[in-house]
């Protein structure tokens, strides 16, 4: 099986471990097959017929498509089987990762004594409630949860579970979306970029690629959660990365005006509220030097799915503890760009051929991606 790439902070899987990682590895790979190709052929020859003969008429949208999968005795094999890899991920890794956090720490604390990058804790910074009223993605903890001082245990227990999430598919790091944001910066800026913010950075997946694709530039990331963080610049030091982590919340932060020529998020939005999303992008246009672009890659509205592509990314909303789904793929992203300041005619939006192809989150190889050149 796959093994996500290697780093002095990621736990290392002994023998028993290392099984129950690929069980679940293989259970994750059968219930996404089973999700967006089984359940598709299922759908299409049996849920959609019924439902059709049933009311006179085709579903109007994902609800209905979702409801009528559920119906269906494939349909809930399928989610359950969906739902059970992912909470046996979260036990495995929770439970390898538990043992070994002395280890963890020791190397962390190693790393920072020679560290190029920053880390900048804040205990003032208050947890949005969209963050700490449910366990995103069913982590127990989430992503603020702590053991005990010092604590690295969500970040390393995310960077597992993000890479068998995905089985592998968004790269060695899971650095997929990273990488296919950087392959529409590369084209669209007007110049090379001196400073370059990553909001709600989580582990730093996402945030590494900048520093290869511009060695130049000051690199900041900043998330709410201090275990992510500090698991993030280990891990980035691990890497030999430069990057300035610092806790803060990206709805207001404490950077001076026009300091950055690109910010970015990546999978971030969905997990905030509508209103936290007007703020971020209040804040981004705050931000951004003359110039600049924002741009935020968290898959594309529901009206550019098909209904039963639409209904299976809105299962998260509904049995993976991601309230914010639903919504966050219904909102005018556009309007509220516009709102915060930018203008119609530097509104980004552009689908992007992904770095690796057919990755989770993208569609027929493509990732969507909005935004706004200030």
């Amino acid at each position: 099986m796959l093994r996500p790439g290697r780093h002095a902070v990621l736990p290392v899987l002994d023998h028993d471990a290392g099984a129950r990682s690929d069980f679940v590895f293989a259970l994750r790979q059968e219930a996404i097959r089973e999700t967006r190709i089984d359940a598709r052929t299922v759908y299409e020859s049996r849920v959609r017929p019924t439902f059709e003969r049933e009311r006179g008429r085709p579903p109007k949208d994902r609800h209905e498509v979702r409801r009528a999968l559920l119906r269906d005795g494939f349909g809930q094999v399928s989610s359950a089987l969906r739902l059970l890899a992912q909470e046996m991920m979260w036990d495995t890794f929770g439970d390898a990762t538990e043992r070994q956090l002395p280890a963890l720490a020791a190397a962390a604390d190693r790393l920072a004594r020679r560290a190029r990058g920053t880390l900048r804790l804040d205990p003032s910074v208050a947890m949005p409630r969209y963050v700490t009223a449910v366990d995103i993605h069913g982590m127990p903890g989430n992503y603020q949860g702590e053991l005990g001082s010092g604590d690295l245990f969500a970040g390393a227990v995310y960077d597992q579970g993000a890479f068998v999430r995905a089985v592998g598919s968004l790269g060695p790091y899971t650095e997929e979306f990273g990488r296919t944001a950087i392959r529409y910066l590369k084209g669209a800026l007007s110049r090379e970029p001196k400073r370059i913010l990553d909001l709600g950075c989580a582990v730093g997946h996402s945030t590494l690629p900048y520093c290869e694709a511009f060695p130049d530039a000051e690199i900041h990331a900043i998330d709410v959660a201090a275990p992510m963080l500090r698991y993030a610049h280990a891990r980035a030091e691990a890497r030999g990365m430069v990057v300035h982590f610092s806790q803060q919340d990206a709805e207001h932060t404490s950077f001076p005006d026009g300091y950055f020529d690109v910010i970015v998020s990546h999978a971030t939005l969905h997990e905030t509220a509508t209103g936290a999303m007007q703020n971020i992008f209040n804040e981004c246009f705050r931000l951004l030097a003359p110039g600049g672009i924002t741009l935020h890659g968290d898959g594309p509205p529901w009206d550019r799915l098909p209904l039963f592509d639409a209904a299976v990314h809105d299962w998260d909303t509904h049995f993976n503890a991601e309230p914010f789904i639903s919504k966050m793929h219904d909102l005018d992203q556009k309007a509220m760009l516009l709102a915060a300041g930018f203008s119609e005619s530097d509104y980004i939006d552009v689908w992007v051929e992904s770095h690796y192809t057919g990755t989770s989150g993208s569609t027929r190889g493509k990732a969507w991606f909005f935004g706004a050149r200030k």
